[in-house]
């Protein structure tokens, strides 16, 4: 239950970054790659025991799940 929770912390944590990179001025192109790299350092930083397969795979999935919850929602949610 633990991991799940960290989980999706850390997803809306990456999100969170990454709509600060919208903001910014990040081209749209970049932000699926940019959501990538914050979700794998994300879960570096949060797993302290080093890089590990589950740590990269976990990273991977994190930067997924924030650029596609994002998308998702923008979707159902104002229709575009």
């Amino acid at each position: 239950m633990t991991e799940l929770l960290s989980f999706g912390a850390l997803v809306l944590i990456a999100i969170a970054v990454t709509e600060v990179g919208k903001k910014a001025g990040l081209p749209k192109r970049i932000i699926p790659i940019v959501a990538l790299v914050v979700g794998f350092c994300l879960t570096l930083i949060a797993n302290l025991t080093g890089i590990t397969e589950l740590t990269i795979i976990t990273g991977i999935a994190v930067g997924c799940a924030a650029a596609g919850t994002f998308d998702i929602a923008k979707i159902s949610i104002l229709g575009k």
